[in-house]
């Protein structure tokens, strides 16, 4: 995935959504304490993304996790594991 620097993130929301989710209703089910660590496997791959795609986030790791956050932040229904990482913050 995190080679996949001509891709934009909605694309690859679109193609990995599909297959997370698939994991998130078997092993949430079955081996719930397995999903977690996965699931933030995927945020890694996610920022490495980040990091081949814009220049500026080269060799610049927290302030790919940082546009990552804040791109959870902004659109948390854009990856589906996103809602099960991040609860929603009231105040």
């Amino acid at each position: 995935m995190h080679l996949r620097s001509g891709s934009s993130l909605a694309d690859l929301a679109r193609e990995i959504n599909p297959v997370v989710r698939g994991w998130i209703n078997y092993y949430g089910r079955f081996y719930p304490s397995a999903l977690v660590p996965s699931l933030k496997g995927i945020d890694h791959y996610l920022m490495r993304w980040a990091m081949q795609k814009y220049k500026r986030l080269r060799r610049r790791r927290s302030r790919a996790w940082q546009g990552l956050e804040k791109t959870a932040r902004l659109y948390p229904g854009l990856f589906a594991h996103w809602k099960l990482l991040r609860p929603r913050t009231t105040g």
